[in-house]
């Protein structure tokens, strides 16, 4: 129940920073609330939203997945590299589809049956799927997508202008991902997994299957991703994605999911997604501020969102010492105490 209350906690904090945000914008800027401003802020965070929803599964169960910005970026420019090639736009779908999950299988499999940590394994899958990326596509830029395609970047969702495609697809994920960790035996696993793997495995629970799992559905969702990214963009070509593993990190732990796994709701990262947004929104609306700079804020938000949530245990852990030290105090005061510190002196 306290930790419970935790989290309530937490996801109000997130509710009343998001307010703050957008008064702090409103008063930067007048066209922090237009249509085109949120329009503009709703694309540029709905992807990485979408991949923060496996992301927080998957750090829930104590693991980790460096990758997913890779697995997007070859899905994009896979995408791009078929349509040079004149594909039909549906298998496509499938083909890319089909190799984000096997990006996503290759991570669980080295993980969860060859027994490797899952952050040297991502870390070296976000170097190889990079590298892929290149090479399918090289230096060439692809931009001339269907044109319904093409427009998810600039046309609001079924006519509202300032929402998103991205944002509307993450809204209906999201409600989904807090269904099934909050309300479905699958849900209560993944806590149990990630606060304790062993008492987890000896209760029943798949946990190679299920990990394993979390990593294929990462690797579709990110391929998905991928493709829908290049859409906004009008372009599938190098570099695309560079960075947003380290985003969607940033914000499934801004959200209150414990690095240590075990704690963490899809509310809270929904919140910290908009959080996130609309804090660089802001920030970039002001004449001091570009990319690079909210880059420094992006990290310190990536160190408090670690720290923060560890300061209760810290202090307990304090107050711990701190009781221990003083009852070894009260003890050498006594006369037996002071007597036997002194033959040991």
């Amino acid at each position: 129940m306290r930790r419970l209350g935790f989290l309530l906690r937490w996801d109000t904090a997130l509710a009343v920073a998001l307010v703050v945000v957008a008064v702090l914008g409103t008063q930067i800027s007048s066209q922090f609330l237009s249509s085109y401003n949120i329009f503009t802020l709703c694309t540029n965070i709905g992807d990485l939203a979408i991949m923060a929803l496996p992301m927080t599964l998957i750090i829930i169960t104590g693991e980790i997945d460096l990758s997913v910005a890779s697995i997007l970026a070859l899905s994009a420019e896979l995408l791009g590299y078929l349509w040079m090639h004149h594909w039909p736009m549906a298998l496509i779908f499938v083909v890319v589809l089909g190799a984000g999950t096997v990006a996503g299988a290759i991570n669980g499999l080295l993980i969860t049956r060859v027994g490797l940590p899952s952050l040297a394994v991502t870390i070296g899958t976000l170097t190889l799927y990079r590298g892929l990326a290149n090479v399918v596509l090289g230096p060439n830029t692809v931009s001339n997508f269907p044109t319904p395609f093409s427009n998810l970047g600039v046309s609001g969702f079924l006519g509202i202008q300032w929402l998103s495609w991205s944002v509307a697809i993450f809204v209906v994920l999201a409600i989904g991902f807090g269904v099934v960790l909050r309300m479905t035996p699958l849900g209560r696993s993944l806590y149990a997994i990630g606060n304790n793997q062993e008492a987890a495995f000896h209760a029943g629970i798949r946990v190679k299957r299920i990990k394993l799992g979390l990593f294929v559905l990462s690797g579709f969702v990110c391929a998905a991703v991928g493709m829908l990214y290049a859409f906004e963009l009008s372009s599938a070509g190098e570099n695309i994605g560079i960075g947003f593993e380290l985003q969607v990190i940033t914000i499934v732990l801004l959200g209150g999911v414990s690095i240590f796994g075990g704690t963490g709701t899809i509310l809270g990262v929904a919140l910290a997604a908009f959080v996130y947004a609309g804090l660089r929104s802001a920030l970039l609306l002001t004449s001091s501020f570009n990319e690079n700079d909210f880059q420094v804020v992006s990290g310190g938000l990536l160190i408090l969102s670690v720290l923060i949530p560890n300061v209760p245990s810290f202090v307990q852990r304090v107050r711990e010492l701190a009781g221990r030290r003083r009852l070894r105090g009260d003890a050498l005061a006594r006369p037996g105490g002071s007597s036997e510190a002194g033959v040991s002196g």
